[in-house]
C-alpha cells in the first residue's frame, strides 16, 4: 500500500461515486479501482452495486433527494462524482433532476466537498433545446451553486453496449431493412466512445484547484444520425436503405420507435427530442486540459460490439439473467437469452453426467428426431448437417474445447461446473446451447440457457416464429436430463442406467 508521501493525486483522494448502477457510473466504478482510488458509492440499492473482487469500495445507502443520506455520504469526501438523471423515472423528470441537484450541491457545501464532476449532454443554450437537455444544463448550474470547483463534462452521442442512444440507432438498423428517416437523422454530432468518456472523468480528478470548468467533449469525426446508422450496418454486414422523409413529429417518431424498439418506448420521446438538436464541440479546451485523444466512430462502434462479445463469452449466461429458477427472457445487447432451471436431488458430479454424455449416440434426450430433421435442413442448405462422429466411449469422456458434438462445438467445458456449445448450423446468426450446475441444499441446479444473437430481421424472424418449438424441446430435454441424473444418483458410484431419450 502506497503511503501518503508516494500516492497519486488520485490514490490521495476520497470519491464518492453516484450512479454506480448506470452506464456510465458502473464503469467508471472500476476504471476508479483500478486507479487506486479510495471510492465510496451512494445507491438507493446498495446490493445493486457491483464490487470489483478485491477491492476495498465502500458502498452506503442513500438517496439524491434525500440530503440527509447525501451529507453522510459525503463525510470525509474530497470529490463527489454525480452521474444520475431522471429521464427514465416518469413524471416530470426536469423538477426531479432540479430537486436532485439541489440536495448535492446543499449536502456538497455543507460537508465541504472541494470538487464535483458532472456529467452533462452538450448542448448551446437556447429556445430550441429539448426538457432533456434544458434539464442536463439546469443540473450544471444549480452544482456550481454549492460554492465547490465544478468540472463540467458536456459530452455528445455516446457509444457503448447500454448506451440510450447507441440501443436506438442498433435496435433500428438491426430490425428496419428499409427505415423512413424523419429530419432529426440528418442533425449533426460528434460521437464519443464510453472508454474516452471515461478517460475524461478519471482525469477531472487531477485538474488543479480553482474556477470551475466547462469542458466539451466529442469523438473526431462529424456525422449525422443517419451516418451512425450506416457505420452500424457496415459493421454488422448489413444492407440498409434510409427513405428521407420531410416531416415527422418527435410524437409520431417516438410512437414509431416503440413498435420496433420497445425496450426504449418509455424515453423515447426524450431521446428522439434531444437528438433535434446538434451537438458539436465548439470549444477545444479539452484538448489542451487532458491527455485524451478520442477514437473515430468506426473504433468506437468495433469497440461497443467487442465489449458486447467478450461479456457474452467469458460471463457465464446465469449471472447475466440473474439467480431467478424460472423461465426467464432477457437480452444482453444484440443477444437475445432464454434460460430454465431445475433442481435435482444429486450431487453436482452426477448432475453434469448426462450433460457430458450429450449427443452422438447418447442423443439430445427428447425430441431426437427433429434434432435430426434439423441436421437435414441443414445439410440441405450447405452446411454441417446432423453427424455423429465418434465412439461411444469417445462421448462418455468429458468433452474439450474444440470438440464437435453433431452439428454443435464445444467452446467451453469445465466439469462439473459448465458446458457451453456453439451451433455450427446455418442460422441468419449465431446461436449458443450453455448449461451449467450449481450446488443447492444437498443437490444441483441444472441451468440450460439457450442464446442467439440474430443478424438483422432474419434472425428476429427466425428466433421468433422457431420458438413455440424450441421451447417445446428445450423444456423437455431439461426434464429428461434431470430424470437421468436422479435415476443414475440411486446407482453405485461407477454405474450407469439407460433412459428413454425420444419421445
Amino acid at each position: 500500500m502506497a503511503n501518503e508521501s508516494t500516492k497519486t493525486p488520485c490514490e490521495s483522494k476520497r470519491v464518492l461515486l453516484t450512479g454506480a448502477t448506470g452506464f456510465v457510473g458502473s464503469r467508471l466504478l472500476g476504471r476508479l479501482v483500478a486507479a487506486g482510488v479510495n471510492v465510496r458509492c451512494l445507491s438507493r440499492h446498495p446490493e445493486s452495486v457491483r464490487v470489483p473482487s478485491g477491492s476495498q469500495v465502500e458502498v452506503v445507502a442513500g438517496d439524491v433527494l434525500d440530503e440527509a443520506s447525501l451529507a453522510r455520504a459525503m463525510q470525509g469526501v474530497d470529490v463527489a462524482y454525480y452521474l444520475v438523471h431522471s429521464m427514465g423515472s416518469g413524471g416530470d423528470f426536469e423538477s426531479l433532476d432540479r430537486r436532485a441537484a439541489g440536495c448535492f450541491a446543499a449536502a456538497a457545501r455543507g460537508t465541504g466537498v472541494r470538487r464535483i464532476i458532472y456529467l452533462g449532454g452538450l448542448a448551446q443554450e437556447g429556445p430550441e433545446l429539448s426538457p432533456h437537455l434544458r434539464s442536463r444544463l439546469e443540473v450544471g448550474r444549480i452544482l456550481t451553486e454549492s460554492g465547490s470547483q465544478v468540472i463540467e463534462f458536456r459530452a455528445s452521442v455516446i457509444i457503448g453496449l447500454g448506451s440510450l442512444s447507441f440501443e436506438l440507432v442498433r435496435s433500428l438498423v438491426e430490425r428496419l431493412p428499409v427505415m423512413i428517416c424523419p429530419k432529426w437523422v440528418r442533425t449533426q454530432a460528434q460521437p464519443i466512445a464510453i472508454d474516452d468518456v471515461l478517460a475524461y472523468l478519471v482525469g477531472g480528478l487531477d485538474l488543479p484547484a480553482g474556477a470551475s470548468h466547462i469542458f466539451e467533449i466529442g469523438g473526431p469525426d462529424r456525422v449525422s444520425y443517419a451516418d451512425v446508422m450506416r457505420c452500424y450496418a457496415r459493421r454488422r454486414g448489413l444492407r440498409r436503405f434510409m427513405l428521407p422523409v420531410p416531416v415527422l413529429t418527435p410524437k409520431l417518431s417516438s410512437l414509431w420507435l416503440a413498435l420496433v424498439t420497445p425496450v426504449l418506448a418509455g424515453v423515447g420521446r426524450s431521446l428522439i427530442e434531444g437528438v433535434r438538436t446538434p451537438s458539436l464541440v465548439r470549444d477545444p479546451g479539452a484538448a489542451s486540459a487532458f491527455d485524451v485523444r478520442p477514437m473515430g466512430l468506426d473504433d468506437a462502434i468495433d469497440s461497443a460490439l467487442a465489449e458486447e462479445e467478450a461479456r457474452f463469452s467469458r460471463s457465464p449466461l446465469s449471472e447475466i439473467i440473474g439467480p431467478d429458477p424460472s423461465e426467464t427472457r432477457v437480452q444482453l445487447g444484440n443477444h437475445i437469452l432464454d434460460c430454465r432451471s431445475v433442481r435435482v436431488d444429486a450431487p453436482p458430479g452426477r448432475a453434469f453426467g448426462p450433460i457430458k454424455a450429450i449427443g452422438g449416440p447418447t442423443g439430445w434426450y427428447y425430441g431426437n428426431w427433429l434434432w435430426k430433421l434439423r441436421g437435414l435442413i441443414d445439410l440441405a442448405l450447405g452446411g454441417h448437417g446432423y453427424r455423429p462422429r465418434g465412439s461411444a466411449a469417445r462421448y462418455a469422456r468429458r468433452p474439450h474445447a474444440g470438440d464437435r458434438i453433431d452439428f454443435w462445438r464445444v467452446v467451453l467445458c469445465d466439469s462439473p461446473h459448465r458446458l457451453r456449445l456453439f451451433a455450427l448450423m446455418k442460422l441468419p446468426g449465431r446461436a449458443w446451447l450453455e448449461f451449467e450446475i450449481e450446488r443447492c441444499d444437498g443437490g444441483s441446479i441444472i441451468r440450460q440457457t439457450a442464446a442467439f444473437d440474430p443478424k438483422g430481421l432474419a434472425g428476429l424472424a427466425y428466433w421468433y416464429v422457431l420458438w413455440p418449438v424450441h421451447k417445446k424441446i428445450f423444456a423437455g430435454m431439461l426434464a429428461a436430463i434431470a430424470r437421468k441424473a436422479e435415476a443414475e444418483n440411486t446407482l453405485p458410484q461407477g454405474e450407469t442406467k439407460g433412459l428413454a431419450h425420444d419421445r
